[in-house]
């Protein structure tokens, strides 16, 4: 039983220097080894590694690309207009013994002094441009230099690498916001009235150019057809002048029937005409007949 206990003993003490001395550094991390507090060994590698326990001292950091989300600041255009600007910034570890040395491997520090100069390359970017260029007329620009600014700093300083610098938002400030959205409001309903007044004025022309070529029409319309009325009587009074002159006693019997089809197509009309009438002429033929 002793020697049992013995061996559970001895297997702890070694499981427990195996532990102490073996650490593994994944492919995601970077480490340092610190004897008594002293840098010994920097930008240790992804793999299984060994140390001297209780002598040795491993710290790990995390190599991926990180975000330092900066609090909204204040900065002024050119213009001497204030504005509030939230950003962010991708970064990542570049150099591991500068990162440890600078921030001594706590990552809310590396954060405070980055977001710190982010803030200033915001203030001196956007105190060389107007307005309309930070919203929209050179802001990818813009993010392009202050990247390349702070790189040229923060790589020797503190050991990092910054991959991007982007604006989430700019705001006016709330004592502004309000004054410009009722001007900009106000720019718009003008802006509405005129359009209005410019389609109603188009639409009062395109209706007057309607009503006059509907004039035009239908008048041309009246004198094309007046016109064929006055042929077609011509016509007809031709005809009538050729048959009166060929045979005027015919004539003569056709304008009568015509005529007694006229005062005859309606049953409920009254004629007061005398019997000798020469209304009557061919009528009399047909009774001595």
């Amino acid at each position: 039983m002793k020697n049992l206990i013995k061996a559970l003993g001895l297997l702890i003490v070694v499981l427990t220097l195996v532990n102490s001395t073996l650490y593994v550094v994944s492919e995601f991390e970077r480490g340092v080894k610190l004897r008594f507090g002293k840098l010994i060994e920097a930008d240790i590698q992804p793999g299984l590694h060994v140390k001297v326990p209780f002598v040795d001292d491993v710290r790990i950091f995390d190599a991926r690309i990180l975000t330092v989300d900066a609090q909204p600041a204040s900065f002024f255009t050119i213009e001497k207009k204030r504005l509030i600007v939230d950003s962010y910034a991708k970064w990542r570890i570049a150099n591991v013994e500068t990162y440890y040395k600078a921030t001594g491997g706590v990552e809310s520090v590396a954060h405070n002094r980055l977001a710190n100069r982010v803030n200033t390359g915001l203030r001196n970017q956007f105190g060389t441009r107007t307005l309309h260029e930070v919203v929209s007329g050179e802001r990818d620009l813009l993010m392009k230099n202050i990247t390349d600014d702070l790189n040229r700093t923060v790589l020797d300083s503190l050991g990092i690498e910054v991959i991007d610098v982007r604006v989430k938002r700019i705001d006016l400030p709330q004592e502004v916001s309000g004054p410009v959205f009722r001007r900009m409001t106000a720019e718009r309903e003008k802006e509405a009235r005129e359009l209005r007044s410019t389609g109603k004025e188009k639409a009062e022309k395109i209706r007057a150019a309607a009503d006059r070529e509907r004039t035009i029409e239908l008048a041309n319309a009246y004198r094309d057809a007046e016109e064929l009325r006055g042929e077609g009587d011509a016509e007809a009074a031709k005809i009538y002048a050729s048959a009166y002159q060929g045979d005027p006693e015919f004539y003569s019997f056709v304008r009568s029937l015509n005529a007694y089809k006229h005062s005859f197509s309606n049953k409920d009309d009254i004629m007061l005409v005398e019997p000798d009438s020469d209304f009557f002429k061919y009528l009399k033929q047909q009774d001595a007949k």
